[in-house]
């Protein structure tokens, strides 16, 4: 009698093992939650339709998530001190974008659908529809129930930073510099707070005078929240301008420009400027790669009803 207990109990344990370490698969809803890409690509729609800076805001929101405790939605949380980390006060937004979509989805398939792959679909429509490319994004990620400042503060790289700080965040989080680079083009839409930038075009010498004095036109040397394109030429359209701009000295950000610099990545910059196409393929790998930063799977974590707090 002994030996099938214990085999039933082995076997138990190993179900839960697998479980806890489930891999994210494509088709991970397609039968608890059939509508769900064609839900949240509708409520993206209707979110850059309203004011096309969202793409990018979104797509900005699920890379500070992923590069904090993993991919896992701990940025939604109101509690916990991670969105008003340094990197992100007053910075990351699209939280009321993703509010909305969550209540569409809980109304299809209750209690099914995760916030962490909610906001990872919202970064692939989000590009999708400033013209960048689509992917299968991989699914079945659990919701944290805890949200982290200090790693915030400590992982995500900050505007001003140089090339080897860049690789060494990145490298923390699995991701080469070759992909640093590949993800870094994500700046090709967006916008950005004059205190993010004022240090590079102010004080730095690696920078087009001309676009310097552009951007000092409503940027004061001590910083304010005055908005201006990352990338100076297509703010609104996801292309390899980015790129363009680093060869000319019109990075926006210290960090943005620390990528062609007489360093490591320029011949990678140099590349993606002539061959957009590489770019867009790169950007997905990468992204995809990134989406796979230490995801909740099988019995952790929960599935939020609410993303902004943990479930009662």
């Amino acid at each position: 009698m002994a030996g099938p207990s214990i085999l039933h109990c082995l076997l138990a344990i190993s179900l839960l093992s697998c479980a806890a370490h489930a891999q994210l698969t494509t088709n991970f809803y397609a039968h608890r939650c059939p509508g769900l890409e064609a839900i949240v690509r509708t409520g993206m729609t209707q979110a850059v339709a309203a004011e096309r800076r969202m793409g990018a805001s979104l797509l900005r929101l699920f890379f500070h998530d992923c590069f904090v405790q993993g991919c896992d939605g701990s940025v939604l949380l109101d509690a916990g001190g991670e969105k008003t980390a340094i990197p992100n006060n007053s910075s990351i937004r699209g939280f009321k974008v993703i509010d909305t979509i969550k209540a569409s989805v809980e109304k299809k398939c209750p209690g099914v659908v995760s916030c962490a792959d909610i906001l990872a679909l919202t970064a692939r429509d989000g590009a999708f529809l400033l013209g960048g490319p689509t992917w299968a994004v991989p699914l079945g990620r659990r919701d944290s129930t805890t949200a982290n400042q200090g790693l915030a503060n400590a992982n995500l790289p900050a505007p001003s930073s140089n090339l080897s700080t860049l690789i060494s965040k990145f490298a923390n989080q699995g991701l080469s510099p070759a992909e640093m680079t590949a993800l870094s083009g994500a700046h090709t839409i967006g916008q950005a707070q004059c205190r993010n930038f004022n240090d590079h075009i102010y004080n730095d010498t690696n920078i087009d005078p001309s676009f310097a004095a552009l951007r000092r036109r409503t940027c004061p040397s001590s910083g304010n929240s005055n908005l201006a394109p990352i990338d100076v030429q297509t703010p609104t359209t996801f292309n390899a301008d980015y790129y363009r701009n680093l060869i000319a000295r019109r990075g926006l950000f210290r960090s943005d420009q620390a990528l062609f610099n007489g360093g490591s990545q320029d011949a990678l910059v140099r590349q993606y400027c002539a061959n957009p196409a590489l770019f867009r393929s790169d950007f997905v790998k990468a992204m995809v790669k990134m989406g796979n930063i230490n995801p909740l799977t099988g019995t952790a974590g929960e599935i939020r009803a609410n993303c902004r707090v943990v479930n009662s």
